[in-house]
């Protein structure tokens, strides 16, 4: 009945984002895609940070936080990027806009509800070699899984909420690879097709504790479960030529027999801790450990390595006067913070890292309860070293978190 439900969320995400790329990134080509962020704008503009409760905004990071949810809450966000990329010897740019999630989460007493969807990874690359007296290889790939969840938080003390969550990631990769030899009249493609489709969980804690009547204490914890994701794969190889519009043209093709596989999504285990007052201003850290040393590729034959990875996030975020009346500049939320990543990823024994810088704002609508969060996000992953591709990207992400109160009574008619 749970997998039902979560199926028919993720057919509705499917339809808003069946035609969009969410990666244009080469490095997407190894294992299951680019991994997408999994939080709200709000956390994004803050480096990734997912540590403290909120009352009004969903914690998509964090279970434990849908324990602290006072209203019904309504959270829809997307984003733009812009990617430069860098070899030793040659440059070239890419944009890709994006639905990043679609959330609701409900508080009832003590127990807090969400559920939503969102991209889990992303697959979208297109790499050419044309170089002259040179065979010509051309490298497409698009897709990656996307993500139902529902989840549960609980309040056992007014500082101690602990949460779970039930995930079911689905979707479909597609790649084609494509091979023309010098002085040989047709060229080789090999098309690969991977049906994707397995559950996942989540779980968190959360504390929160007053230092004294100004100051507050937070910190978290979130554990990931190793999970299975099957993979049901074909492969097609044809010979081919172009015709005189540039369509492909197939002289002959053969199905290729490919096994399926257990494609593994890693074990995570994030801690973190942070200090500030009350509607007024947090600084805290996070490190997460990822056990991507087990990921593997959805074919055999794609040579790629993977270490353990490792991420920090460091941010925040300040608000002048949340109850001012005079200056509306007062009242917006100010965040900022910085990450970096070792992805886990080693592609010709050069590790793949990720330096990012953010800064958001939170711009207060209606009821002061809904806000639009604008973060931007610039970063280097990747290097030019060993043949490898530097990216230079800029990320504008846009969120808007609608919450009020569902259940009134009331008292006249």
């Amino acid at each position: 009945m749970i997998k039902r439900l979560l199926v028919s969320i993720g057919l509705l995400f499917s339809l808003v984002s069946a035609a969009q790329e969410g990666t244009s990134s080469p490095y997407s080509f190894y294992g299951i895609g680019d991994q997408r962020f999994k939080g709200t704008a709000e956390n994004r503009a803050m480096g990734g940070l997912s540590i403290f409760p909120d009352s009004t905004h969903i914690n998509l990071q964090n279970p434990a936080g849908y324990a602290s949810l006072k209203r019904a809450t309504f959270s829809l966000g997307g984003s733009t990027s812009s990617v430069g990329l860098k070899t030793d010897t040659e440059t070239a740019n890419s944009s890709r806009t994006s639905l990043d999630y679609l959330a609701v989460g409900i508080p009832v007493g003590k127990w807090g509800f969400g559920f939503g969807l969102m991209p889990y990874t992303s697959v979208g690359y297109k790499i050419e070699t044309n170089t002259v007296n040179v065979d010509s290889r051309r490298y497409t790939g698009e897709g990656g899984m996307n993500r139902t969840f529902l989840g549960a938080g609980y309040q056992i003390t007014p500082q101690l909420s602990l949460g779970g969550e039930i995930q079911y990631n689905f979707g479909q990769i597609d790649t084609r690879n494509i091979l023309f030899r010098q002085a040989v009249q047709y060229g080789t493609r090999e098309y690969n097709n991977s049906d994707l489709g397995g559950l996942s969980f989540n779980f968190g804690a959360m504390y929160a504790a007053k230092i004294n009547k100004k100051y507050d204490f937070y910190s978290s914890a979130i554990y990931t479960p190793e999970s299975k994701i099957k993979s049901k794969n074909s492969r097609n190889i044809a010979t081919i030529s172009y015709g005189s519009t540039g369509t492909e043209v197939i002289r002959d093709s053969q199905d290729i027999p490919m096994g399926d596989t257990d494609l593994v999504i890693p074990s995570k285990f994030a801690i973190g801790a942070g200090f500030g007052e009350n509607r007024k201003w947090m600084v805290g850290t996070e490190l997460t450990f990822s056990e991507t040393s087990k990921m593997t590729n959805r074919f055999q034959d794609i040579s790629a390595s993977y270490k353990n990875g490792t991420k920090l996030s460091v941010g925040g975020y300040y608000v002048p006067n949340y109850a001012s009346f005079s200056s509306y500049f007062s009242t917006i939320t100010y965040r900022a913070g910085i990450k970096y990543e070792n992805t886990g990823l080693v592609v010709n024994n050069q590790d793949i890292k990720d330096l990012g810088f953010t800064l958001g704002f939170g711009l207060p609508v209606a009821n002061n309860f809904s806000s639009l969060n604008i973060g931007l996000e610039y970063g280097k992953r990747g290097t030019k070293s060993a043949g490898l591709i530097q990216e230079n990207y800029f990320n504008l992400v846009i969120g808007i978190t609608v919450s009020d109160s569902w259940f009134r009574k009331r008292y006249y008619d």
